[in-house]
């Protein structure tokens, strides 16, 4: 009877285990197969916004070039981005690549082996990672490419939701700010943020937005809750990046934390004049031993000064002309001025509850003297302090009124001045066509700043221009002499502005004095013809392609170059306004294939490109510089960059150099590609200086498109190289 039970129990025991096994095995997923990808192969040539690949080995190589680090424009060779990433290495691998938004700049640097470049902008980028499925995502077996090879994708991914623009959260509370009643201004040395807060106090709650944001980058910080002893010892371990004023606020009443800290170090002023110690006030400087003491009061009411103005080096009359006609009420412009405009609004501690007040009065003057209107000037503003957030974008008032009543509600945020990290976020996200950026107006952006930026400006601000935003500078209070030692950044304000001939700041000596530049800053922001950073590289020039159709090409090859041509004029920005091409065809005789006027739009040009027919016959390379300089360039607009680009396979029968060096004197940038048996000597001649950047050779027309992206980036050098004076 026992051996039966334990038989059928065994029995059982193995049916279930059985049936288990079998289920499991209908339940197991099936294998994702991975499509594989060649080393050339650029992000921008795969339709799908979300796949997996594997890469080849061997992918290392300079021939592959990456643009970017960490995000990477689309251009680039999707594998050796992952080399560059530490994905992969060159043994190849499988890899997740992510399509994201474009940027306006990506940053070149050395990693792992490969040199990726820099770029000022790109339309599209892309993120990669390791090559493992993302929960509740389907990835394509198959890949759809955008070329006439493109295949069909057996199952579309759902396309990530990706955000590059949410910003960094604040870790300390948004802590209220009231007056220290007597005097004129203190400054606080080394200061931290936020202001420490006694224990029994609970952290105020940041106010509601105006406005419901679709942009995570707009979201208000979240204030948290740190006893205020904690949050004074951590205050006092931590780095600091320099000095930091505090400001009488005007108010009667003081914050009990500010009171706290006035008295103890009141105490410590009086204990140091006890002892015979110096005691530093504004303007002076501080030792060690008392780094951490505010400022005391002098008591002293300073007489209040008059706003000056830079001079621009253009403008024979003095810029306080410009104050006199405009009045609280009336607007300057009606439709004339058409810009989009950001102002960074400083929300800093230091700034003060009352000169926080006459910022807003000041910005909603500035608002009703351009007349905002969809026709005419659109107006954002993005406040900073520790870390920047949008109060508004450009597409969410339409009017002067809704847009000042918007201002006056706006609260201060405090913190410090991270005038560069505000710059960087303006560049990465408010000019966005979500945003309301009308592609057409100059982007401007006016950096409102109370006395100098806690951190370093120069290389956001870079970027910036370079991405086509005019950056003006309106600094309040100023670093007097005895000051500019503790200053992170000397001369911040020429790294940072467009141009440097002081048409792109304004120095107001006190916060009381800023309605008196109302109608000089819009005055500026408005002069179109002045903003010399809505030009940029892909923007701002007329390329002219010298073409040669000589017997030695052959009709394929021609094709060949025809498609070389139209891949570098498609990564510019045509229109009558921008980048404007032509083309010039030459054998013993030329032929003007068409002109800088002729074609306005990208689409128009690349049709054009296509039809240009091969002509045959010898080659008379100099002979076409001079005619592509009259038949071209002579009617090239004033304010455009000249740029030849010439291509032929071999010598010339007639002198180059001669021609060449008139075309160089008379402002043309000659680059020069030369084919099989082209000259090197002639390509040098032709070639503007240095030659080794302006001059390429290839061994066959196939290997013309290892050049582009070269090109382009050249082009691009040399245009943000030029001085800014």
């Amino acid at each position: 009877m026992k051996a039966t039970v334990i038989a059928t129990f065994f029995g059982v025991f193995l049916t279930c285990t059985y049936t288990a096994k079998e289920a499991t095995k209908k339940t197991k997923k099936a294998k994702l197969y991975v499509p594989q990808i060649d080393c050339d192969v650029k992000a921008g040539k795969i339709i799908n916004p979300e796949f997996i690949a594997k890469c080849p080995p061997g992918c290392q190589d300079v021939k592959y070039r990456v643009y970017g680090t960490d995000i990477y424009a689309s251009f680039s060779s999707v594998c050796n981005a992952a080399i560059h990433s530490g994905i992969i290495d060159n043994t190849g691998g499988k890899i997740l690549v992510q399509k994201v938004a474009g940027h306006s700049g990506y940053r070149g640097s050395f990693s792992n082996g490969v040199r990726s470049l820099s770029l000022p902008r790109w339309r599209e980028s892309f993120l990669v990672s390791e090559g493992k499925p993302r929960k509740g995502v389907t990835y394509p077996t198959t890949l759809e490419y955008s070329s006439s090879k493109s295949t069909t994708v057996k199952s579309e991914p759902k396309k990530p939701e990706q955000d590059l623009k949410g910003m960094k959260s604040a870790d300390t509370a948004n802590t209220s700010e009231k007056a220290l009643e007597q005097g004129d201004t203190v400054r606080k040395e080394n200061q931290t943020t936020p202001v420490p807060t006694p224990a029994t106090q609970m952290a105020t709650t940041t106010p509601t937005p105006m406005t419901t944001m679709t942009d995570p980058s707009t979201t208000m910080r979240q204030p948290t809750k740190t006893p205020a002893a904690t949050r004074t010892t951590a205050a006092a371990a931590k780095t600091r990046p320099g000095l930091h004023r505090v400001r009488d606020m005007g108010s009667s009443s003081v914050h009990p934390a500010y009171a706290s800290v006035v008295a103890a170090a009141a105490r410590q002023v009086q204990a140091a004049q006890g002892r015979g110690q110096n005691t530093a006030f504004r303007g002076t400087s501080t030792s060690a031993s008392n780094s951490n003491i505010l400022r005391h009061n002098t008591g002293v009411q300073r007489q209040e000064p008059v706003a000056t103005f830079q001079r621009a080096a253009s403008s024979p009359a003095h810029l306080a002309m410009e104050t006199d006609s405009w009045k609280p009420g009336l607007s300057l412009f009606d439709t004339d001025c058409k810009v989009d405009l950001s102002f960074l609004m400083d929300g800093s501690w230091s700034i003060g509850k009352r000169r926080f007040q006459l910022q807003k009065r000041f910005l909603g003057n500035v608002a009703q003297a351009l007349g905002i209107g969809s026709a005419g000037p659109l107006m954002g503003i993005v406040q900073y302090g520790d870390d920047p957030s949008t109060e508004f974008n450009l597409k969410t008032y339409a009017n002067s009124k809704d847009l000042r009543n918007a201002i006056e509600k706006i609260q201060q945020k405090g913190g410090l001045s991270n005038v560069g990290k505000a710059l960087s976020f303006v560049n990465k996200n408010f000019f966005l066509d979500a945003n309301g950026n009308r592609g057409g107006a100059p982007n401007v952006v006016v950096v409102m700043v109370d006395g100098w930026p806690t951190d370093r400006v120069e290389e956001a601000s870079r970027l910036a221009r370079e991405s086509g935003i005019n950056i003006f500078f309106v600094t309040v209070e100023a670093a007097a002499q005895s000051e500019k030692q503790n200053v992170i950044e000397p001369n911040f304000v020429d790294k940072a502005v467009c141009r440097t001939s002081g048409f792109y700041s304004i120095n107001v000596p006190s916060w009381f004095s800023l309605h008196k530049v109302v109608q000089p800053l819009v005055k500026r922001v408005c002069d179109t013809d002045r903003l010399a950073c809505s030009k940029t590289c892909l923007n701002s020039a007329d390329i002219g392609f010298v073409i040669d159709g000589s017997s030695s090409v052959g009709t394929g090859n021609f094709r060949t170059v025809l498609q070389f041509v139209a891949n570098i004029s498609k990564e510019f920005e045509i229109s009558d306004t921008d980048t404007r091409i032509g083309a010039v065809q030459y054998t013993y005789e030329q032929r003007l294939e068409f002109s800088f006027d002729k074609h306005s739009t990208k689409q128009d040009v690349l049709n054009a490109i296509k039809r240009i027919s091969y002509w045959s016959g010898g080659t008379s390379t100099g002979a076409a510089i001079s005619y592509a300089s009259e038949q071209l360039f002579s009617k090239s607009k004033p304010n455009k960059r000249k740029i030849m680009i010439l291509i032929t396979d071999g010598r010339s029968y007639d002198d180059v150099s001669m021609p060449a060096m008139a075309a160089h004197q008379n402002g043309v940038i000659a680059y020069s590609i030369g084919v099989a048996w082209a000259a090197p000597d002639e390509l040098e001649a032709i070639a503007s200086d240095p030659a080794k950047e302006h001059s390429f050779f290839v061994d066959e027309f196939d290997n013309l498109y290892r050049y582009v992206n070269q090109l382009i980036q050249n082009i691009c050098t040399e245009f943000n190289s030029q001085p800014r004076n």
